[in-house]
């Protein structure tokens, strides 16, 4: 049991928790009763980060995301922080890389340091079969994930529905008589595995090829793109549109076929800067971080109050396809491709 537990349990805040664990005048007697029991019920044991939450000494709030430099990490723990400060909260970033003994290490290393609740950016931090060193750190303080699923206790999940996005993209293209779409992505996180489960529905709806070779996983750079995209025009593969798992491949992907003096249309995922800056700049799936980050940081707020019954498990926005020039200035023409 941890301090969070004995509040829900008795339907109060941490908070009030921690007054009874000090000592508090502030607390009513009918709650302190309330809250004793249930502390001898399940044979709690306060340790002294309860305790210094009834202090107000704490309020520090772990954020973890694999790589800042990423345009899609860094804009979600900007937003984070952004709305963690305006409530009085401070913040402990972290980067942990992709290694998983590195992200153990973090997690650990927050709990060390006391924090009151962990932001999970993105869905790296999923892994394929074994999430339980998650599992464990949940137990002892509560875990915001930002888009990404983990169906675990005290793990409270904010994310974006990219599967559907990404079949938005494919009902676009299909509408606009693209058939032959090829696919770039560069993983498969939880996050990658929506998109392409996104791409392969959207082509089986509309009754379109799905050939192995449509479909390639590259890294994730924008060199990669590029050299996918001309070793398959150059070998004679017949496309009429191009859809990527990053902004950063769809921009490749163009770039490939400006050299060319190919127009086809081009969509990407995440609407990052690089969307608006690329040339024709780039329609591109938006997973809706200005609106993940800030329902992240509401419903930390409300565990950390003790409204738990507020608190959803998981809470899924849908996707936004924001349209511009490379589709829609980039209708499919066949005799350009074949250029």
């Amino acid at each position: 049991m941890t301090i969070y537990d004995i509040a829900k349990s008795c339907a109060v805040s941490i908070a009030t928790v921690s007054r009874v664990l000090n000592g508090s005048p502030k607390v009513s007697p009918k709650t302190r009763e309330k809250v004793l029991a249930a502390m001898n019920e399940h044979n709690y044991k306060p340790n002294p980060f309860a305790r210094g939450l009834g202090l107000n000494s704490m309020k520090m709030i772990g954020i973890l995301c694999t790589d800042v430099s990423d345009a899609f990490f860094a804009k979600a723990v900007s937003l984070v922080e952004h709305d963690l400060r305006k409530r009085g909260l401070d913040v402990i970033l972290g980067c942990t890389g992709n290694e998983l003994s590195d992200k153990k290490k973090y997690l650990q290393l927050f709990l060390d340091k006391h924090v009151d609740a962990i932001i999970l950016i993105g869905s790296p931090f999923r892994e394929e079969q074994d999430n339980s060193h998650i599992e464990k750190i949940a137990k002892q303080i509560p875990i915001i994930t930002i888009n990404s699923l983990l169906d675990v206790p005290n793990i409270y999940c904010v994310l974006c529905d990219e599967k559907e996005g990404m079949q938005k993209a494919i009902e676009l293209l299909a509408k606009q008589h693209c058939d032959n779409i090829l696919y770039l992505y560069d993983s498969l996180s939880y996050s990658g595995q929506q998109k392409l489960a996104g791409y392969k529905a959207g082509m089986q709806e509309y009754n379109l090829k799905q050939v192995p070779h449509l479909i390639q996983r590259i890294p994730r750079t924008l060199e990669a793109a590029e050299a996918i995209t001309t070793k398959l025009l150059d070998s004679g593969v017949e496309l009429s549109a191009i859809t990527a798992s990053e902004d950063l491949l769809a921009v490749g992907a163009q770039k490939a076929l400006s050299a060319r003096g190919i127009i086809l249309p081009v969509i990407g995922f995440n609407n990052s800067i690089l969307a608006e800056c690329s040339t024709p700049s780039l329609t591109s799936i938006d997973n809706r971080l200005d609106v993940l980050c800030p329902a992240a940081v509401t419903i930390l707020a409300q565990i950390l109050n003790g409204d738990f019954a507020a608190a959803p498990s998981k809470t899924i926005f849908p996707s936004l396809l924001v349209e511009r020039e490379s589709f829609s200035h980039n209708k499919p023409n066949k005799k350009e491709a074949a250029l």
